[in-house]
């Protein structure tokens, strides 16, 4: 009876902290893709929608595979600690996957920061270095 109660609270805990992780970096993560996306609003929010999707879609798939594997517990302190193990995996993925996106998210930034910069112009003069002075 312990692993069906330890199932369920895996379970419960897994989903609520993908959901709450997911609604986190989408309210949040919107304004960083419209700066992104050139101030494009409905580009940044049709990508911020399709990773929401792929956020859920991996993550609550690792967390339907992860119910399997792990010792059977037999008692109330195994299965805190079966529990304890699966949803730090799970917090430990949404971590990685949250980080990761930010990576790829300032690399796309950076390359339109520079795509948008002015080309330099010309300069109106120029110094004479010290040294080329004294040589001659």
């Amino acid at each position: 009876m312990y692993t069906v109660y330890a199932h369920l609270a895996y379970l419960s805990l897994s989903v609520a902290a993908t959901a709450w992780v997911a609604r986190t970096l989408s309210r949040n993560g919107r304004v960083f893709l419209a700066d992104t996306f050139g101030h494009n609003e409905a580009l940044a929010d049709a990508v911020n929608n399709l990773l929401v999707v792929g956020f859920y879609l991996i993550n609550v798939g690792y967390v339907a595979l992860a119910l399997k594997y792990g010792p059977r517990p037999n008692d109330m302190a195994e299965s805190i600690e079966a529990m304890s193990t699966k949803v730090g995996l799970v917090l430990l993925v949404l971590g990685a996957m949250h980080f990761f996106n930010l990576y790829v998210f300032a690399r796309m930034r950076r390359k339109a920061l520079l795509r948008n910069q002015k080309p330099p112009v010309m300069p109106e003069q120029f110094v004479t270095p010290v040294g080329a002075l004294a040589a001659e």
